[in-house]
Formats: C-alpha cells, structure tokens, sequence
C-alpha cells in the first residue's frame, strides 16, 4: 500500500507535535481516572470506568493518527509568491469585501482561522493563478488581490 504524503506547514507541523506531546503526557492521568474507576467495583455498570476508557481509546487513536500524519507530511516550502501555491497567503476581492486566506493541506484546514484546503472549492479554484486574476468558485467570481 502507497501512502500519501500529506501537506503541512512548518507552523502546521510544530502544531501537531505539540498536540503529540500533550496527549503522551496526559496518558497518565487517563491510567489514573482508569484505575480510581475500577476500585469502585462493578464495571458493567460504572459509567466513570467507561468514560475513562473511552477517554483513553480516543487519545489513543489520535496520538496514532498524529504519528501517522507526522511520518508522511511533506513540508509545505515558500517559494515565489507569483502565483497561488500551498503555503500562500492570498487576499481576494469577494464581492467589494478584502478576504485573506492562507491555502494548506486539507489536515491543518480551519476556515475560521482562515486556512483554507487546496482541495476545497475556493482552493482549486484559486491554484495556480496570479494576482489579478479572477477566478470562479460554486458559481462566483472573486479577484485575487495580493499574493504573500
């Protein structure tokens, strides 16, 4: 099986190993939560005992799937800011309002803090353009202002 490489920024990755580092360190705390419930005696009906290993089975899973993202990421490199590319940050013109957003991966996408997916429809859309081009998107247009 080919893994993909998955594209993160430098700011993206120090993320996820922080996130990494939390979740090991906090594995204790889980075994602690996990032990104090089971000393209260029946499991099948402790709900604090489900809770903790549920807890863990979830900080496990993602621990695992950090590993797995950190193992396969392609560091996403500045490079000419002529054009859209990974990494960019892009102002457009949505409709007489200044946007900006920064184009990631599709693992570090947050729209709310303005990171947006090179496989959304705004993202493909935008690749590959200059400033001042107009591209469309799900049926609008918007200009590209400035490219950082």
């Amino acid at each position: 099986m080919i893994k993909k490489s998955i594209s993160l920024t430098t700011e993206g990755k120090k993320e996820l190993e922080q996130e990494l580092e939390d979740l090991i360190k906090n594995r204790p705390v889980i075994a602690e939560k996990i032990a104090t419930a089971r000393a209260f005696g029946d499991l099948s009906e402790n709900e604090e005992y489900s809770s903790a290993r549920n807890e863990q089975k979830m900080a496990e899973g993602r621990i695992l799937e950090i590993q797995d993202i950190l193992k396969n990421a392609k560091i996403i490199r500045g490079g000419k800011k002529d054009k859209v590319v990974l990494g960019a940050i892009v102002s457009l013109n949505m409709g007489g309002k200044k946007v900006e957003y920064t184009l990631v991966g599709p693992t570090e996408a947050n729209p709310l803090e303005g990171k947006i997916s090179n496989e959304s429809p705004i993202g493909k859309a935008m690749f590959g353009h200059k400033a001042g081009d107009e591209v469309e998107f799900n049926g609008k247009k918007v200009k590209i202002i400035e490219i950082k």
